[in-house]
């Protein structure tokens, strides 16, 4: 299997569009695409796998639900998120798509 993460990109974006790229029972690799959007208030993601976020193009904004502690990511930045950190997408640019790289693992439990 292989593909190209910057084509069939849109002009315009009703919802945040995800497309699985590899799954397994230890791993999953996603593209997600979004274009204004932010998760609605008052919504977390609270997740039981790590997940490793990279942005190829675009930017966004995440918000933490422990402590108020937000991370601004363009083209190039990463972030691992561990399982069960309570996060949001507060922003991400409304003139062009965010392309960001997700890759989803179950946590190690012999880490802290």
């Amino acid at each position: 299997m292989a593909g190209n993460l910057f084509s069939d990109l849109p002009t315009h974006l009703l919802s945040e569009q995800t497309d699985a790229l590899v799954s397994s029972e230890h791993v999953r690799v996603e593209r997600i695409l979004s274009m204004a959007h932010q998760s609605p208030d008052g919504f977390w993601y609270d997740q039981i796998d790590d997940e490793w976020v990279a942005v190829l193009s675009g930017g966004e904004v995440i918000e933490f639900d422990d402590g108020g502690d937000v991370s601004r990511l363009g083209p190039g930045d990463w972030i691992n998120i561990p399982a069960h950190r309570r996060h949001r997408v507060a922003w991400t640019t409304p003139e062009e798509p965010t392309v960001w790289l997700a890759v989803f693992s179950k946590p190690n439990p012999t880490s802290s």
